[in-house]
């Protein structure tokens, strides 16, 4: 693989980390790979730093199926993204040299908003009140309206990203290799007016979701895709599912995603 191999490296400035960095570098070029400058040029994506900048550099490469993302951590410790230790550097570099490489693939997400651009997420889509107010939404499962909701806003999350923001509200964990979105509601109100679930619930891949906002002063939410804020004012309609992309990464023998939950939360 390493003949035919151009890697970007996305990082942030690591002042602190230059020597090891330069050092790095040195070792991929020994391994045989070329190391290149535009990340459009390349087939192997390399994140170094944390899962958000992980996140940041499938974002900021366009989600793209045709390459292998791949994070090194610079914390000390392998993370949920980070499958290798940036002092490491020959053990991933050695496993991208193999020539049965497995890869393993992460499901994402595609919101539309008022039918416009599409927009992707690896980990989840998130909408709340912009304002000290309670939020109002219809939801509906492909064509069928399944609930009123109001209350703090709803995640929609990936299976990867189901350890993030969705774990912090009490959401399930669920497989990477079930293809399916999982949702949310943030302090739902239930009344005499108001009648939601209150309990996650999980759509499988040829679901559709549907976001209608009720017109009560929230039609600028605040939405978040991963770790980035998208701003877009006078909000109606929002519909989720998931893409046909997947996001590509090294799959190695003890880097499982049962592997990562057991050494990150256990």
């Amino acid at each position: 693989m390493s003949a035919h191999s151009h890697i970007f490296f996305y990082h942030r400035e690591l002042p602190e980390l230059k020597n090891q960095f330069i050092s790095l570098i040195n070792q991929t070029n020994q391994h045989h790979f070329n190391v290149v400058d535009d990340s459009k040029n390349a087939n192997i994506i390399i994140s170094i730093g944390s899962d958000g900048d992980f996140l940041q550099a499938v974002r900021s490469t366009g989600f793209r199926q045709d390459c292998l993302y791949i994070g090194i951590s610079t914390g000390g410790k392998i993370s949920l993204y980070n499958d290798f230790l940036f002092e490491d550097a020959d053990q991933f570099l050695d496993a991208l040299s193999l020539e049965q490489l497995e890869v393993r693939s992460y499901p994402v997400l595609e919101v539309s908003i008022d039918q416009g651009t599409s927009y992707y997420c690896l980990n989840e889509f998130s909408i709340q009140s912009a304002i000290v107010k309670t939020f109002v939404m219809d939801i509906f499962i492909d064509d069928l309206h399944l609930e009123t909701f109001r209350g703090d806003g709803v995640i929609v999350s990936t299976p990867s990203g189901s350890t993030g923001y969705n774990k912090s509200v009490h959401g399930a964990l669920l497989d990477p290799m079930i293809p399916c979105i999982q949702v949310i509601e943030l302090a739902s109100i239930n009344n005499n007016q108001y009648r939601t679930l209150g309990n996650p619930f999980i759509l499988s891949a040829n679901r559709v979701l549907r976001l209608k906002i009720v017109k009560e002063g929230n039609e600028f939410p605040i939405m978040a895709m991963d770790n980035e804020a998208l701003s877009i004012r006078h909000v109606e309609n929002i519909e989720i599912k998931l893409s046909n992309r997947k996001i590509k990464t090294l799959k190695t023998d003890d880097n499982s995603f049962w592997h990562k939950v057991k050494r990150t939360f256990l």
